[in-house]
């Protein structure tokens, strides 16, 4: 179908490249960009073996034969760790590391627990809504959320910490000029604007460098503790494999 040099194309090795429902016309662009591309790698190949010197083009076939090496030791023991490694971390693993590296979880943002509702103005009972939203026991919660389908928007889970930047791209009311006022722990805030009436509780706050609570960073957690094993079970696999090819006669060491 195609020779570039010493090297042939053949139509089989098209095959892949064609993807369904495409038109006749398309697909013979398709294929002489391919055939194209190829010759022109081929040649660039062709020219390199003709001209460059022999050390550099020894260097570069062992930088090859490295490169194959790793990817073949790399997947080979990717697929030992995938089916021995333990993923699961227990709330206890991870409050033990939190402590031992508290140090190491400072926030470089603001953090708020906080709940809001976002309002049609207009509302007949906008002062009853405010009033159940701000005391909050169970039941203005079970009401609350009985009615939240009418809201405009709304976030009632006010024991979660989330950063204030998802609040200023949530919220158009509160910006960066005006933000302080999310930082005030046990602050309620009635805002409005064209698009509505807020209405927001403070519950708690953490500013930057303050220490990153537990549940805020027990997903970071857990991926550092899985990585570490990961890393020592990688480790143990290598050790391993060499006593067993020590063992098996498949390696060793002249003297």
């Amino acid at each position: 179908m195609a020779r570039a040099i010493d090297s042939y194309l053949y139509k089989s090795d098209l095959k892949d490249i064609l993807p369904e429902n495409y038109t006749k016309e398309d697909s013979i662009i398709l294929v002489n960009n391919y055939i194209n591309r190829w010759a022109t790698r081929r040649l660039l190949v062709g020219g390199a073996e003709l001209n460059l010197k022999e050390e550099k083009q020894q260097e570069f076939n062992e930088l090859v034969e490295q490169y194959k090496t790793d990817l073949y030791s790399k997947a080979y023991l990717e697929a030992l760790v995938y089916k021995s490694l333990d993923t699961a971390v227990s709330k206890s693993e991870a409050a033990a590391y939190y402590e031992e590296n508290k140090t190491a979880f400072k926030l470089n943002e603001e953090l708020i627990k906080f709940r809001y509702i976002k309002l049609d103005p207009n509302r007949q009972d906008v002062n009853a809504i405010e009033t159940k939203f701000k005391r909050f026991n169970k039941k203005d919660q079970r009401e609350l959320d009985s009615i939240s389908i009418q809201f405009r928007s709304f976030s009632l889970n006010d024991s979660v910490w989330i950063r204030v930047s998802q609040v200023l791209n949530k919220i158009p009311v509160v910006n960066v000029e005006n933000k302080d006022i999310l930082l005030k722990k046990s602050n309620f805030i009635r805002l409005n604007d064209s698009l509505g009436l807020y209405l927001m509780q403070i519950n708690d706050v953490l500013l930057r460098n303050d220490t990153a609570p537990l549940e805020y960073v027990r997903p970071t957690i857990r991926q550092i503790v899985v990585n570490r094993r990961k890393l020592e079970l990688i480790n143990q696999l290598e050790k391993d494999i060499t006593k067993d090819a020590i063992k098996n006669k498949q390696f060793e060491i002249y003297k």
